[in-house]
């Protein structure tokens, strides 16, 4: 028997099933991705910290492994969040910042905001922000897109995260354990953000190294 010749009905048919299967390999491949991006963002503490690079108000770029061998302190904030305005209008949080700096801790204050959202800042801003909350991080760094809280499943501002000297995370969670938006309250709150870091620096384990992040959502 003669192999029988395809036809143009066929021939279409085939192409239309071929075009099927090449976008539902493309769709579960990005489907794939997805799940893979978000299984790596989301660290947990005593594994190596994500790297990232970001750029300041200045346009200046940094990356987590700028600063390899230092303790670190990521500060996602939101100035237009009322548990943000809680630590800056206290004086808290710059204070923290401050203190540890000069123990040569480095302090990374992320805005994750995106443009249109509450508390973004274009880079003029984030200047302005510096000078009128007197705050003293060593860099602010501007996340527009939402990729490094992402990279690391920011949930609310404030959200902190420290990392050892080794690169390894080693708190993950709330700036204290007192989640009010009044400034009243700070001064009697156990700041879990101290602790971890003198515990750090005496050179012991952190001993709450996760705790219930509180504030607002991420402005995604």
């Amino acid at each position: 028997m003669e192999p029988r010749s395809l036809s143009k009905t066929d021939m279409t048919s085939s192409k239309l099933t071929t075009a099927r299967l090449s976008s539902l390999f493309a769709t579960l491949g990005m489907a794939l991705l997805s799940f893979i991006t978000v299984a790596q963002g989301a660290p947990k503490v005593g594994e190596l910290a994500p790297n990232f690079s970001l750029r300041d108000q200045d346009g200046k770029s940094h990356s987590l492994t700028d600063f390899k061998g230092k303790i670190v302190v990521l500060e996602w904030l939101n100035h237009e969040c009322p548990f943000v305005k809680k630590h800056y209008s206290a004086g808290n949080m710059q204070a923290l910042q401050k203190t540890y700096k000069a123990k040569g801790v480095v302090w990374l204050s992320i805005c994750s905001s995106a443009p249109g959202k509450q508390g973004h800042m274009t880079p003029e801003e984030a200047q302005e922000s510096l000078s009128k909350f007197q705050a003293a991080p060593t860099a602010l760094l501007l996340d527009p897109e939402g990729k490094v809280s992402r990279l690391y499943d920011v949930k609310r501002t404030p959200e902190m995260f420290i990392i050892s000297e080794a690169g390894s995370l080693v708190y993950a969670g709330a700036i204290d354990d007192t989640p009010s938006t009044d400034p009243g309250d700070v001064k009697g709150a156990k700041n879990y953000i101290a602790k971890a870091l003198d515990e750090l620096l005496e050179g012991k384990p952190v001993s709450e190294p996760v705790t219930k992040a509180y504030g607002c959502s991420i402005k995604h």
